[in-house]
């Protein structure tokens, strides 16, 4: 490890979400059927533990952006990962995508999301300071929902993918930064990690991008971007970890998307883990620019 990655401090994120909260696919979509859906595999409680262990493991600590529907559902969960010192965020009520929201019905889904996170055992009072957006599906035009998250106390976020990618996209800055919302107050952002790889520009440390690409090719990203003072932004899900998930129909390519290396994201994890290292969002954004309060 170089003395840089030894001081830099890495941003390790869970988007905790159920195996069925997948955006565009028609069998999953309605939800309606999401309790049904989730009466049949145990796959968001086995495997946010399964995550739990591994962070414990190596001393890590990380943001866990909790769905409020799956806080609903498991709020003894969401006891567990404030016990063991994580960060909570939220990754809104209903797992729907930003731009197709108004102002008004995405603040609803804001504030139901708080609430069903605060009503975990003894949360009551506790701080929600970040959002991550499903999908990544803040995207020009929809800049309002900054206002939106600060006017509920959301004091950074999380969401902008600075590449093209199929549910989002924003052009911004490459690490964390502030930005200017519509009615003129600042926010500090997050964003997800891109690195050069010849000619492309590409996500390399989340999600179906992590469990595709070799160790090699996600360290090679980890360290070019370090080598720029910029952290990488980790952001994983509890059925990147489960080669039991349930399989449902899907186009061809969103089925390699979802199901491709499902046996890998943990050996990779722990090796990322091993090598560097992480911190929460929060720590992260306070290490880079020093505006927030530290979780």
């Amino acid at each position: 490890m170089s003395a840089t990655n030894g001081q830099l401090i890495h941003a390790l994120s869970f988007d905790i979400e159920d195996w069925f909260h997948i955006v565009e696919v028609a069998a999953v979509e309605d939800p309606e059927k999401w309790p049904a859906l989730h009466a049949q595999s145990t796959i968001v409680e086995r495997y946010t533990d399964h995550i739990l262990s591994v962070c414990d493991k190596h001393g890590a600590k990380a943001t866990f952006f909790i769905l409020g529907w799956v806080a609903d559902k498991h709020p003894a969960l969401v006891r567990r990962i404030h016990d063991a010192g994580h960060e909570i965020g939220t990754h809104s009520f209903w797992h729907r995508k930003v731009y197709e929201l108004t102002p008004e019905i995405f603040a609803r889904d804001i504030a139901d999301s708080i609430a069903a996170i605060r009503a975990a055992p003894g949360l009551s009072d506790i701080e929600i300071k970040g959002f991550r957006a499903p999908s990544f599906s803040i995207t020009p035009g929809t800049e309002w929902a900054f206002d939106v998250l600060l006017d509920h106390g959301i004091e950074y976020d999380a969401s902008l993918f600075p590449a093209a990618r199929g549910h989002g996209g924003y052009a911004c800055p490459q690490g964390a930064h502030t930005l200017t919302t519509p009615s003129g107050r600042t926010m500090p952002e997050l964003p997800m990690s891109i690195a050069s790889f010849g000619p492309k520009q590409l996500c390399y440390s989340g999600g179906g991008y992590l469990r595709l690409l070799p160790g090699p090719l996600i360290r090679k990203g980890v360290e070019q971007e370090a080598a720029a003072g910029r952290p990488t932004v980790v952001y994983l899900h509890p059925r990147d970890f489960a080669p039991d998930c349930p399989r449902v129909p899907m186009p061809p390519h969103r089925r390699f998307k979802c199901y491709v290396g499902l046996k890998t994201a943990t050996s990779k994890l722990d090796d990322l883990l091993r090598r560097y290292r992480w911190g929460t969002c929060r720590q992260v954004l306070d290490a880079q620019l020093g505006v927030t309060n530290a979780a």
